[in-house]
Formats: structure tokens, sequence, C-alpha cells
């Protein structure tokens, strides 16, 4: 049976702020990645397409890079909104999260053809920056591991703000 996110935090991103590339919902050409609970643990589920190979039968690294930074960002959006006593799909709207810093480490080629499972560990530094440690397996093999900090998103990128 292949495991699933049921209740992703991306779901739960108003529609002004759910256009990301990576975990957009409202981006009809993104990768949708949707980022849950798993224990204490975050988890972003995503089965590669046929474009993005970087040769035959391995996988293009900027598609891992970008699972690494949404997944974070999406992760670190999971432990504020615990914190703050919610839980996705409880109808709070969560808070959202910029990237300040990302890290991967390619650890072993990224097999095509398996489905990609991010799983992450998150720590708080500062009450408005978390750090996202996560692994992304294919199959049971570690391929990467990367790091983001990520920060609240500043009041500046709201749409009223960026009218102006």
């Amino acid at each position: 049976m292949e495991e699933k996110v049921l209740i992703a935090i991306q779901d739960d991103y108003p529609e002004d702020f759910a256009w990301c590339y990576g975990c957009g919902r409202m981006n009809e050409h993104g990768h949708h990645f949707r980022t849950g609970w798993l224990e204490d643990k975050t988890m972003t589920i995503y089965a590669p397409k046929p474009e993005h190979m970087a040769l035959p039968g391995y996988v293009y690294g900027g598609l891992i890079g970008s699972l690494v930074d949404c997944h974070g960002t999406g992760s670190a959006a999971l432990a504020l909104h615990r914190k703050n006593g919610h839980e996705p799909g409880d109808s709070a709207e969560p808070p959202r999260f910029v990237t300040a810093s990302l890290h991967v480490d390619f650890l072993k080629p990224t097999p095509h053809g398996t489905v990609l499972k991010a799983i992450g560990t998150v720590q708080e530094i500062h009450p408005k920056k978390f750090k996202v440690e996560t692994e992304v397996f294919a199959g049971d093999m570690l391929c990467a591991r990367g790091e983001v900090v990520a920060v609240v998103m500043p009041s500046s990128f709201t749409a009223k703000e960026q009218h102006n």
C-alpha cells in the first residue's frame, strides 16, 4: 500500500498564498507537494514525472532541491500551527513561511520511477524561525539530506503590500 499525505498544511493556505511552483495547489503547472504529520516528524510524498529526468533512469537534482525546500517551509508551518494550538484541517489559517536558507547534500543518484518520501525533523530556533532537517528516500534508499531555515512570511509579501 502506497503511503499518502491525507491532511496537508498546504490545503489550508489561503488562495492568495497557494501559488508556489513546488507546493501551491493553485499553480496548475506546479508539483503540488503536500506536507503532513508522521507522528512527531513531517512527511511529503511525491512521484517524479517523466520530465523530471536528469539522465535516463535518474531524477533531476533540482526536483530534489525543490522537494526539500517546500517540505521545509511546509514543515515549519505545521510546527508553528501546532504550537499555536491548531492542526491542519481545523479551519484555522496556518502561518506561511519563506526560505531563508536551503542546503542539499546529494548522497546517491535518485532513481526515476520510484516514489520519493521526504521525512523532516523540525527545530524551533526563534519564535519566527524554524530549522527543518530533511531526508529524502527513494523506496528504502536514502538519496539526499537537506536543511531549510524557514522564517515566517513578512507582511511585505501580501498582495495588498505588493501593489502599493
